[in-house]
C-alpha cells in the first residue's frame, strides 16, 4: 500500500461540519448533545480520516481536544466540577459548543439556500419554452454527499472486511491507488453507475478496502467519477462523469 499517498480534496469540511453531520445522523437534539456518544464516534471518524493519510487540519484536533476535555468534565459528579465563579459559574460544560454550532448552522443554512436559489434560477426557462430549448443533463435535485458520508459508507465496508478476514486466512498483496484507479475505470467502461459499496465486493482485505477508497476519491477529486444519493443518509452510488 502506498502509505505516503495523500488526498488533497478541493473542498474539505471542517470539525463543525462533521459535528452537524453526527448530530443529524444520530437525530439528536443540539440543544441537549449526548457528549459521550459523540465524542466516540467523532474520534472514529477522525481515526478513519488519519488511516486514510488526508490532510486532517490541526482544527479538527483541537476539536477532539474540546470533545474530550467536556467528556470528562461531565463524566465528573457535580459536587467534584471545578467552576471558575467569573467566567461559567456553573454553566453546562456543553453550552459554549453548542453555541458555535448554533451559529455556524445559521450561516451554513444561509449559504446553502442562496446556493440553491441560485440554481433553481439557473434553471427557470421562459414560459412557452420546448423540450428541446432544455439543456441536456439537467438532473433532478439529489441530497448533497458530503466527504462524511463518504467516510462513513467507507468505515462499514471495512468493517465487514474486517470480520471476514477473522474467519479466512489472507495471503496479503500489495496495491497501489495508481492499479485501484485502473481497475475502477475499467468496471465503469461498461456502466454508467454503480452502488458504492459494488467497488469492495471483492475486497479481501482491510488494506485492498483502503486502497480501493483513496482511488475512489482521486477519481472525485480529477471530476472523473461523481457521488450522489437519493436521500439524506441514504445508499451512495458512484456516477461516471461524462
Amino acid at each position: 500500500m502506498e502509505t505516503d499517498y495523500k488526498i488533497k480534496l478541493e473542498v474539505f469540511e471542517g470539525p463543525l461540519d462533521l459535528l452537524l453531520y453526527l448530530i443529524k445522523k444520530d437525530e439528536v437534539d443540539i440543544y441537549d448533545i449526548p457528549i459521550e456518544r459523540i465524542t466516540n464516534q467523532y474520534m472514529e471518524y477522525l481515526s478513519l480520516m488519519q488511516m486514510l493519510n488526508l490532510e486532517v487540519a490541526g482544527e479538527f484536533l483541537v476539536m477532539a481536544a474540546t470533545l474530550m476535555y467536556i467528556k470528562s468534565r461531565m463524566l465528573l459528579p457535580a459536587d467534584q466540577q471545578v467552576i471558575d465563579h467569573e467566567t461559567d459559574e456553573g454553566e453546562d460544560p456543553r453550552w459554549e459548543l453548542i453555541r458555535q454550532l448554533i451559529e455556524y448552522k445559521k450561516f451554513k443554512d444561509a449559504a446553502l439556500q442562496l446556493g440553491r436559489r441560485e440554481e433553481e434560477q439557473s434553471n427557470v426557462f421562459a414560459r412557452g419554452a420546448t423540450a428541446e430549448d432544455i439543456p441536456a443533463g439537467v438532473e433532478q435535485p439529489l441530497a448533497e454527499v458530503s466527504i462524511f458520508d463518504l467516510i462513513d459508507a467507507f468505515g462499514e465496508v471495512l468493517k465487514r472486511t474486517s470480520a471476514r478476514e477473522e474467519f479466512h486466512e489472507i495471503v496479503e498483496e500489495r496495491f497501489t491507488v495508481s492499479d485501484k484507479i485502473e481497475e475502477i475505470l475499467y468496471t465503469m467502461q461498461s456502466r454508467n453507475e454503480i452502488v458504492f459499496r459494488e467497488l469492495f465486493a471483492e475486497a479481501a482485505t482491510r488494506t485492498e478496502v483502503v486502497v480501493t477508497f483513496l482511488a475512489l476519491l482521486e477519481l472525485i477529486r480529477l471530476k472523473r467519477l461523481k457521488v450522489r444519493q437519493e436521500k439524506a443518509f441514504g445508499e451512495i452510488h458512484v456516477i461516471k462523469v461524462t
